[in-house]
């Protein structure tokens, strides 16, 4: 019953395979090889246009790269207040960007609220030398708190960022179990809806250490080519990441092993608010369960060897929790059995 993160399952075996199969011989490095250009011409299909696609190692690489090319002296990036990029990257997207800053915004859930982010921008406004300058808007897709921003919601957002001329960037780290939530097009969720650049990630859905930028403007990407070799990010041997987005993006492999994710979370879901000991903070979008659980009853979860992390409860559950509660995050995967799932909802 492991429900700790959806980085601690493994490799999905047609992507390990691809990696086998690619181990052999020997071909140009730095990007630059048949099997570089095939995944780059995947992903212009995969968001129907021509984009610009750089392979990093880290989801972390890829949030700070994007911020890093947007960067301007005094920036200032704005993204929701308990967003991956300020809570869990140790201070990489300031490091990356030679010191800009990191502007929390509120909103339910893990979203941020468009009209509160019209606000934020405007207390930087641009001849306030002392205050610094918007560089940059950030959302994550899905979010920490496990929900899905709408695709209007993406729009307005977007609109708030084009009015202050500012780039908009989506963390895509569960990019897929966004998009099979919506049942939308991977175009119709990024640069329709106004979205300029993608860290699109492959790694928390069955692949080894896969993650890309993907950039719709293709004017940026000269400039990225230096971004990423600065920042230790360019691979030598380039087509170990190539070859396993190329057996995740075959035959839409990608979206099955979300659809298979998301499903084992509202399977959980759904048991968990049948209990008598449990509820939910709120409603599940994709493969992450934040459950509300007497400490005793998660200990005895634990103590039966089901594994998941206790969770910082956020602003807006504030003051909902008795003493003997805690809030539990529980994340589902590719490789998650609908065994464990049962047996988790038995035992709560």
């Amino acid at each position: 019953m492991i429900f700790s993160s959806d980085n601690w399952a493994g490799a999905h075996p047609a992507i390990a395979q691809s990696l086998v199969t690619h181990a052999d011989g020997y071909t140009s490095a730095y990007g630059t090889s048949e099997l570089d250009r095939k995944v780059e011409r995947k992903l212009s299909e995969v968001f129907e246009r021509d984009v610009a696609v750089f392979f990093v190692g880290t989801g972390t690489a890829a949030n700070s790269l994007a911020l890093a090319s947007t960067s301007r002296a005094g920036g200032v990036a704005f993204c929701h207040r308990e967003a991956h990029v300020t809570a869990d990257e140790c201070g990489a997207p300031e490091f990356f960007t030679h010191g800009s800053r990191l502007k929390p915004v509120d909103g339910k859930h893990g979203k941020m609220d468009a009209s509160r982010l019209e606000a934020e921008i405007r207390r930087y406004p641009l001849d306030n030398v002392h205050g610094g300058q918007p560089m940059a808007v950030t959302l994550t897709q899905a979010t920490e708190s496990g929900t899905v921003y709408a695709l209007d919601e993406i729009e307005a957002i977007a609109a708030v960022a084009n009015a202050h001329k500012l780039p908009l960037h989506m963390d895509g780290a569960r990019f897929a179990n966004a998009l099979v939530s919506l049942d939308a097009t991977p175009a119709e969720m990024t640069w329709k809806r106004g979205v300029d650049l993608v860290s699109f990630g492959g790694t928390k859905n069955g692949c080894w250490c896969a993650e890309a930028l993907v950039l719709f403007d293709l004017s940026k990407a000269h400039e990225m080519h230096f971004l990423r070799k600065r920042s230790a990010q360019l691979f030598s041997k380039s087509r170990f990441v190539s070859a396993q987005f190329d057996a995740y993006l075959e035959g839409g492999l990608w979206l099955d092993l979300a659809r298979h994710s998301n499903a084992m979370a509202r399977r959980l879901a759904n048991g968990i608010a049948a209990s008598r000991n449990s509820r939910l903070g709120w409603p599940v979008e994709a493969n992450e369960v934040f459950v509300i659980l007497k400490k005793d009853v998660a200990t005895k979860l634990q103590e039966q060897g089901a594994v998941f992390y206790d969770w910082p409860v956020p602003h807006e559950l504030a003051g909902s929790l008795a003493a003997d509660e805690g809030l539990y995050r529980l994340v589902t995967s590719f490789a998650t059995k609908m065994d464990d799932v049962d047996r988790f909802v038995a035992a709560c």
